[in-house]
């Protein structure tokens, strides 16, 4: 698990088993891909709302009729164009997992022979089912064994390394001042909800929510063999012992700040802060016994973590492992124990009505265990060599739109700019997949377990991970598998990163209208740039380290942008009294407007020496621009996983991504004839790039 903490991760696609995808082919309906047929290169005018007029719902005017046309399938809680490309490369995955489980004659070791023992243990239904929660009996007997709170260090190392996320979160990072350079961090963790604020909040569906997680808790155990009675004083254990440990957490917009997150601390120091904690031990389980110091994200919270280790008793936190354990193996066990975790976290949690398909969890794990050993057959099947050169000219065409913008700010000091322009001409840009792929020789996998497979799979990531520590930071290396349908910046190697899953239709098409291209993939890509200057990648320079590179006046003037971006998303309604958070979505926002405004740019360089592009079914080359932006956000979710994204996601709910971006945009007023007074034209825009 690499620590990318300030990663900025475009929500374009954002795939989770709360957010999956159905049944249906990239290229079907509303995926427009330009093929003859399509009523417009890029778009079908029949998944468009023309009811509505562009300048009072841009989002829905674009968008309308293909969400009335297509509800959101019973197994998932949203359903758009990013979840299309999903299911499709879902599809192929499983083409190539299928074949590999087949082939029984491929070599002992393989990769090829990995991905099919792996997939091939979890497709094994009737075996899962014989062996119920058995799979898990050792680890549960290394948490009864525990004789004393000092042993709980060792054990909390001999978890993590197996992701069970207890205690804390500790993994190797980037240090934030020498990007040279890879350390050790820690930082809060431990909870079972999704957010710390679902423990603190009094309203009443918060309240209601809590003593669904305790019914949940109490199921479970009782699925492990615990009376109803033992269960539910069990449950209660759990939530007041994470209570507590979500009271000293920090908010989630406090963590978006990296300057306060920066406290490197000896082992004397962390003895100091934690004193029932026993370091030594924790780090010599971790297999790294000569780690003399590391950062601690946020020492309060480890200090409140220690007071609950001494002033609660072993079997709470006994209590507390073993349900950390079943709660992060359940969907790898019996069908009991998936059901229940099916449940919680996606029917109530998230709103999915059904659970997905055998095949696609499965294509999903081995994707998370496996990733780079299976995207090597998948790129070479599914991404050809001219849709990466495609996507580098794009890139290089919407560089060039941030470097000649940049001299034209009127807000920005001459010497913020060479900064600026400084940072950008290093950014470094990934396509695709690796140039290096990772070695998975030591990577135990059978046809045995799924559940043990699946533990030695984190073990086998765990180590690579903290390997790291102490070395020079490897800037090869990817932080996504090459079939993800998502893209990331990277301010800590100052880098882009587009893996060749996002690089499909709808987002992009190297046959498609150059115009929906860029008001698609290109935002996209605008959008990645941008983030290593917005609130939290402007605070990283050229090299990744965290230096204040904008004078005084400058970073005050963006300050003041950012928060106009901020206070206009404050403004957009989810549900009822539940807002946007501003602050917490200010990045991806900052990062949208930005995006968009040079996509657009580079678009008008794409075009300099070639002849004006045809309208198109009535819509100019300007429009199919901005619909092809707004085609990317295409996307509708059930009210449970709104709720759940607007108090836990950095990333604005689609509708107001679409709308919020356009909105601040004098050309998009222009090219659909918006007025003042208009719901798409904000008075005063904001405006940044």
């Amino acid at each position: 698990m690499d620590r990318r903490r300030w990663v900025g991760l475009v929500c374009a696609a954002t795939v989770t088993v709360l957010a999956a995808v159905s049944a249906v082919r990239a290229g079907g309906p509303g995926a427009g891909d330009g093929k003859a047929g399509d009523d417009t290169p890029g778009f079908r005018a029949e998944d468009m709302d023309k009811s509505c007029k562009a300048c009072d719902d841009f989002f829905q005017y674009a968008n309308g009729n293909w969400i009335k046309n297509n509800p959101i399938p019973p197994e998932y809680a949203s359903w758009g164009s990013g979840m299309i490309v999903f299911e499709n490369n879902q599809k192929q995955l499983d083409e190539i997992l299928g074949a590999a489980a087949a082939n029984t004659g491929a070599a002992a070791g393989s990769n090829e022979r990995k991905v099919g023992d792996f997939y091939g243990s979890c497709m094994d239904e009737s075996a899962i089912n014989a062996a119920g929660a058995k799979p898990l009996d050792e680890e549960f007997a290394r948490i009864g064994s525990l004789k004393d709170k000092k042993e709980m260090a060792a054990l909390a190392a001999h978890l993590h390394a197996q992701a069970v996320g207890v205690f804390f979160v500790f993994a190797s990072t980037q240090d934030l001042k020498d990007s040279s350079k890879v350390t050790g961090e820690a930082d809060q963790g431990g909870l079972g909800l999704p957010d710390r604020d679902y423990y603190t909040r009094a309203d009443a569906d918060s309240k209601a929510l809590r003593e669904k997680y305790v019914a949940h808790v109490t199921k479970t155990f009782v699925l492990l063999g615990d009376s109803a009675e033992r269960a539910a004083v069990e449950a209660q254990t759990v939530l007041a012992l994470e209570t507590a440990l979500a009271e000293a957490s920090w908010t989630n917009v406090k963590l978006r700040d990296p300057e306060i997150q920066y406290h490197v601390t000896r082992r004397d120091g962390l003895a100091k802060m934690t004193p029932h904690f026993a370091w030594a031990e924790y780090f010599a389980g971790t297999g790294h016994p000569e780690l003399s110091e590391i950062n601690v994200g946020q020492p309060d919270y480890f200090a409140a973590m220690d007071k609950e280790i001494e002033g609660r008793s072993l079997e709470e936190w006994k209590t507390y492992l073993r349900w950390h354990l079943i709660s992060h193996a359940a969907a790898t066990l019996s069908e009991p124990f998936v059901q229940e975790n099916f449940d919680f976290n996606a029917r109530t949690l998230a709103g999915s009505k059904e659970l997905r398909a055998r095949w696609k969890r499965c294509a999903g794990a081995t994707d998370i265990y496996l990733g780079e050993a299976l995207g090597q057959i998948y790129v070479a099947k599914y991404f050809p060599p001219d849709a990466k050169a495609q996507v580098l000219e794009m890139v290089g065409n919407l560089r060039a739109a941030l470097s000649e913008d940049i001299p034209t700010l009127s807000w920005m000091s001459a010497e913020t700019k060479k900064a600026a322009l400084a940072k950008l001409e290093a950014f470094h840009v990934k396509i695709g997949y690796p140039d290096k792929w990772r070695d998975y020789s030591g990577l135990q996998v059978d046809r045995g377990s799924y559940a043990l497979n699946t533990l030695r799979g984190a073990r086998f990531e765990t180590a690579r991970d903290l390997n790291k520590i102490g070395k020079p930071v490897d800037r090869t290396e990817w932080g996504m598998t090459p079939p993800t349908v998502d893209a990331y910046n990277n301010s800590q190697l100052n880098e882009i990163v587009f893996p060749a899953g996002i690089l499909q239709p709808p987002f992009f098409d190297p046959k498609r209208d150059a115009a929906f291209n860029y008001g698609g993939m290109g935002a996209i890509i605008g959008h990645e740039i941008t983030h290593g200057f917005d609130d939290q990648g402007g605070k990283f320079d050229l090299h990744g380290n965290m230096k204040d590179w904008w004078t005084e006046k400058d970073l005050k003037e963006f300050q003041s942008r950012g928060d106009c971006v901020a206070k206009q998303f404050d403004g957009y309604v989810v549900e009822g009294d539940l807002h946007m958070n501003g602050k917490l979505v200010e990045g991806e926002s900052i990062a949208d407007l930005g995006g968009l405004v040079i996509a657009y740019v580079a678009y008008q360089k794409y075009l300099e020496g070639k002849s004006r592009a045809a309208d198109a079914n009535g819509f100019m080359p300007e429009q199919r621009f901005f619909l092809g932006y707004a085609n990317s956000w295409k996307s509708h979710m059930r009210p449970e996983l709104a709720k759940l994204q607007a108090n836990t996601n950095p990333h604005p709910l689609p509708k107001f991504r679409a709308n919020g971006a356009v909105s601040d945009m004098a050309e998009f007023a222009k090219a659909f004839g918006c007025k003042r007074g208009d719901a798409m034209v904000r008075e005063p825009a904001c405006k940044i790039w």
